[in-house]
């Protein structure tokens, strides 16, 4: 007897459908260009996921539930929705469905839109996407110093326990910015 083919969602790419929302610029700007661009705050055009995977939420959906920066594991993959389960919060283990939506960058010289999931996947997240985060371990990336008042003070206030913490910085030394007339 052979053995059951394995189901293909557990691993899809997830490409997302872009097009200009001006039809007179749609020559300019082919759909193969809009696809490679890689733009901040939105999830790249061809999103790789699989059952078990860390997503981080890109956008609010349903506030107070699906908002900008919750974090979910990804329990099933289908065409137009993707079903996850919470990780932290109030709604901890609550499982949500996140659909496509379109999204529509607003940083940038003519205007598109993609129509896509609101998801990255969350291997690394910056200081400011973690502020509210309550972490298990957090592993804090100095290469370059904190540039903001507090940021540091954020970073290492996402664990409970000093022993959760690992830092990487060179020299065993960063730079701690510090507004002095905030203090006052």
């Amino acid at each position: 007897m052979p053995l059951p083919r394995r189901s293909n969602l557990s691993r899809q790419s997830r490409n997302a459908r872009g097009c200009v929302t001006n039809e007179d610029e749609a020559t300019n700007y082919p759909i193969e260009f809009l696809n490679s661009l890689d733009v901040p705050g939105l999830p790249p055009h061809n999103l790789r996921l699989k059952v078990g995977s860390v997503v981080i939420m890109l956008r609010n959906i349903n506030q107070p539930k699906l908002c900008n920066g919750t974090r979910l594991v990804v329990s099933k993959l289908m065409n137009n929705v993707i079903y996850a389960t919470i990780l932290k919060g109030k709604f901890e283990g609550e499982e949500v469905l996140i659909p496509r939506i379109p999204m529509i960058p607003t940083d940038m010289p003519f205007e598109f839109k993609r129509l896509q999931f609101p998801i990255r996947l969350a291997f690394a997240m910056t200081i400011n996407k973690s502020q509210g985060q309550s972490l298990k371990a957090c592993g804090l990336n100095l290469e370059n110093p904190c540039f903001s008042n507090g940021q540091l003070y954020v970073a290492c206030s996402r664990v409970g326990r000093p022993s959760a913490l690992f830092v990487l910085a060179p020299d065993n030394k960063t730079k701690n910015v510090v507004y002095h007339k905030v203090l006052n």
